[in-house]
């Protein structure tokens, strides 16, 4: 069985658990508080050297970590990786993506929000990711209008890489009102049978 380090609130642990349910495979899921120095203690720090969630451990004791490294791992050889190469190419694209262009901006806008209550000191940072955040936004809008999932007509790990973060960028100040497709999306993803909310 799979353990996942992870807190239960990050999008980039949401990750994998929305995947783990997905494909219906048993974990168990080790809570980690990221604000209390859980990722910097010795064992830990074995698990995954760069001091971050999530990780994955295998059977054998092997751990991997990157969400979407993990994400890659879990959908190898399911509907949620297409084989043909240029699909594939398109999901790795879109996870780039994530990662450069929307996490940075959506993901630590949400941080400075939801996890530290919006600090003066850090109030200025927050605004000037706003405008990183909705640049992202309005390129899987575009995307989004063209096809009901980012890498066309079936789900995969793209949409779960940036379905993490997006459903809860209002908790970063992004209003979401101006983008329907993404609202569409959205709602299409949630209503998977396999769907499990962040904290359900």
């Amino acid at each position: 069985m799979y353990k996942v380090y992870g807190d239960y609130q990050s999008g980039n642990c949401y990750k994998i658990k929305l995947m783990l349910h997905l494909l219906n495979l048993p974990y168990e899921w080790h809570p980690i508080n990221i604000l209390n120095g859980d990722t910097e203690t010795p064992e830990f720090l074995a698990k995954n050297p760069n001091g971050k969630v999530p990780v994955l451990e295998l059977e054998d004791g092997t751990c991997l970590w990157e969400s979407n490294a993990i994400l890659n791992f879990l959908a190898d050889g399911t509907e949620y990786l297409p084989t043909e190469p240029r699909l594939r190419t398109q999901v790795l694209q879109w996870q780039f993506f994530e990662q450069y262009s929307h996490e940075p901006y959506v993901a630590v806008a949400r941080f400075i929000q939801f996890y530290l209550g919006l600090p003066e000191e850090r109030l200025d940072e927050y605004k000037k990711l706003q405008k990183g955040g909705h640049k992202a936004l309005r390129v899987m809008e575009k995307q989004l209008q063209l096809t009901p999932y980012l890498v066309g007509d079936d789900y995969s790990i793209a949409d779960v890489a940036l379905y993490a973060y997006t459903h809860v960028a209002h908790e970063g100040g992004f209003d979401l009102s101006g983008y329907p497709a993404i609202q569409a999306w959205l709602k299409r993803v949630a209503s998977h049978p396999r769907h499990v909310a962040m904290l359900g």
